[in-house]
């Protein structure tokens, strides 16, 4: 298995003069499933983003290794599958294409390919249409598929059933158990629905009363 780790020692991050928290101290592992849980605009997903290298902390120090080997911040995407509302699909894609065009980045999962992935959405009459005409509900199963199916050790996912329906909640519980098994996972949520089989919990409230 290959096995992922993140240190984070005493991180803050803040914008301008406001503090959005500080004082994280912790490790995430391979092979567990952590929760980030706060509020809507408390700094989940800042705290995701300097997780996944794509924002600096202000203060405090992060380290990354991959198999025993450190990793660079600005080669940590190689590692990672990342499933958010703010991260955009190409529109002018078909279906076939944004899955083609995603995985010359990254490698499929074991036992997985294009059709794989399509009969997982259960779209077999989409696979030829735009994105631009997919529902919400439709591109956001989209994206937590292409998350899920790709073969990096590091899962993250932001607010992972906005915009779906109960049956697409069942439907995202059914990947967890399939796909986030042996990987660094972490999920930003404030439902309870989406992280209540979670191993650990950092409430991002915590790391904002001390300052």
């Amino acid at each position: 298995m290959n096995q992922m780790t993140i240190t984070l020692e005493n991180i803050g991050r803040r914008f301008n003069r406001e503090w959005i928290f500080r004082g994280v101290d912790r490790t995430f592992v391979s092979g567990k499933l952590y929760a980030i849980l706060g509020p809507n605009g408390s700094g989940k997903s800042t705290l995701l983003q300097v997780l996944n290298g794509s924002l600096a902390p202000s203060v405090g120090k992060i380290s990354y290794s991959f198999n025993e080997k450190s990793v660079e911040a600005e080669d940590v995407y190689q590692h990672l599958s990342l499933a958010a509302p703010y991260l955009e699909l190409i529109e002018e894609f078909t279906l076939a294409e944004m899955i083609d065009f995603h995985f010359k980045f990254k490698p499929y999962k074991a036992g997985i390919d294009k059709e794989t992935i399509i009969d997982l959405l259960a779209m077999p009459g989409s696979k030829n249409k735009m994105i631009r005409y997919f529902s919400s509900g439709m591109k956001q199963r989209l994206k937590l598929a292409l998350a899920f199916c790709a073969d990096t050790p590091m899962l993250m996912l932001d607010e992972p059933t906005s915009n779906l329906d109960l049956q697409g909640v069942d439907w995202y519980l059914s990947l967890v158990q399939k796909f986030a098994q042996n990987r660094l996972t972490i999920i930003c949520s404030n439902q309870e629905h989406e992280y209540n089989f979670s191993d650990e919990q950092l409430s991002i409230v915590d790391y904002k009363s001390r300052f």
